[in-house]
């Protein structure tokens, strides 16, 4: 299937909007998210992506103004100002910087490649993944991997979880501390992790679902003590905490003012010296606890200072990773032509086998009588050559013509080859109209 429409993008990410309106730009969740993009007239394809410092949605449709109708839809619960909006070559190319790290909080963290790739798998469960975007999610895929294995883009601080720590760790000393880390998913992994490395005894894992939390602290193999508690358990183990990292998926704050203080025999205290890193996107932690007054607590915005002498440092690996980009970026466009130019030939050799049968039908029906099987089989095979060779020139000059944008020149060809053809706004060939708009110009735009 030949890919056509147009791509619009919109994103709402760390670079755009706060905490806050990240969280009302959130969708329930990828799959459901791509469904309620299908479900608008003319969006052909759609691929969500939604994870704590991003939600960007991308659509395939037969217009550049009726994709970005559906993104300002999909976006309306968040601040415009909030939403980036790009045309079809700039949301390509921003695509596989994504997923090569470059757009990260943390450049070049790792986590994102995964991310990348399970949305992929929901957006396809949810149909969305069609011949456009097809070629264009595995293509940012496979260079996510290249950047990871030929750059040394992620060495150092890789994630948001091994961030908090080290944004911890400028605060108090985490050797012999008491850690908490709240959601046992990839990110709280991420962040246990982290923390035994650096040197805390106690590492408590509080999860919603116990035996989750159980599977990861048994998983960290750490030298730290480590527990698994269920959320309601925070009453007891957050006041004892030196650390504190939230990352879960809760809608709500599950960590609210009176977590955070201290019992003493006086009555309530405000804990010492503590550093609690919210993570969670929707907030884990209620604002209000920043109030408490040894209490220190960060979410994802303050993690910039963090990340910017990860990013400094990865600069040189950044640049080779852009050059990786353009490259690929170019080959993604060479298939979109590729893929183009082979539909046309394809149905100019469909013509053309018609005509041929046809006439070799008539020819040999006049000459039944007076050939055998192996004179007939010559005919054929000439009919053949004939066809092979007489539109052998042709296909060259269609991939030739694709591959510089030559699309009069294959709209002649289509009108020359198809004797269904009837110009603009027939099928298949409507297609090639979408070529011809200036909204598509796939492999024209400048570099971001």
């Amino acid at each position: 299937m030949i890919p056509s429409g147009v791509v619009a993008a919109a994103r709402v990410t760390h670079e755009s909007g706060t905490v806050d309106q990240l969280a009302a730009a959130s969708p329930d969740s990828q799959r459901s998210a791509v469904s309620q993009l299908l479900s608008i007239p003319d969006v052909e394809e759609a691929y969500v992506l939604s994870t704590c410092n991003r939600v960007e949605a991308y659509v395939v449709s037969p217009d550049a103004a009726v994709g970005r109708a559906a993104l300002e839809e999909f976006f309306a619960p968040a601040d415009d100002d909030a939403v980036v909006h790009t045309d079809h070559d700039e949301s390509l190319r921003h695509l596989l910087r994504v997923a090569a790290g470059l757009e990260s909080v943390v450049l070049g963290e790792d986590q994102i490649i995964g991310q990348v790739r399970a949305a992929y798998e929901d957006a396809r469960e949810a149909g969305g993944i069609g011949s456009m975007l097809e070629p264009a999610v595995t293509k940012a895929i496979h260079v996510g991997e290249r950047a990871r294995t030929e750059t040394e883009i992620n060495e150092g601080v890789v994630s948001l979880g091994s961030a908090a720590t080290k944004l911890a760790a400028a605060e108090i000393g985490l050797e012999g501390a008491t850690a908490l880390v709240v959601g046992a998913g990839e990110m709280g992994q991420l962040a246990a992790r982290s923390l035994a490395d650096a040197g805390v005894d106690d590492l408590v894992v509080a999860n919603r679902t116990v035996s989750r939390a159980d599977h990861l602290a048994a998983e960290l193999d750490v030298d730290a003590d480590l527990e698994a508690v269920p959320l309601e358990a925070l009453e007891t183990v957050a006041p004892e905490a030196d650390v504190v990292v939230a990352a879960t998926g809760s809608e709500e704050p599950v960590l609210e003012p009176h977590h955070l203080e201290a019992e003493t025999d006086g009555g309530t205290a405000t804990a010492t010296d503590r550093v609690v890193v919210d993570l969670g996107q929707p907030r884990d932690v209620d604002p209000a606890a920043d109030d408490l007054a040894a209490v220190a607590v960060y979410d994802l915005d303050d993690l910039e200072s963090v990340t910017q002498e990860t990013r400094e440092q990865r600069a040189d690996a950044a640049r080779k990773v852009e050059a990786m980009i353009d490259r690929e970026y170019e080959l993604l466009c060479d298939q979109y032509k590729r893929a183009r130019a082979d539909e046309v030939i394809a149905a100019m050799y469909e013509s053309a086998e018609r005509m041929k049968e046809r006439e070799l039908e008539t020819a040999l029906s006049r000459l039944d009588d007076d050939l055998s099987a192996a004179q007939r089989e010559v005919v054929e095979s000439m009919a053949d050559a004939l066809v092979s060779q007489l539109l052998a020139p042709p296909t060259k000059s269609l991939r030739q013509a694709a591959a510089e944008d030559d699309w009069s020149t294959i709209n002649t060809a289509l009108q020359l080859f198809d004797p269904d053809f009837e110009g603009e706004g027939s099928t298949p060939p409507s297609l090639l109209a979408n070529a011809e708009r200036s909204d598509l110009r796939i492999g024209t735009a400048d570099d971001d």
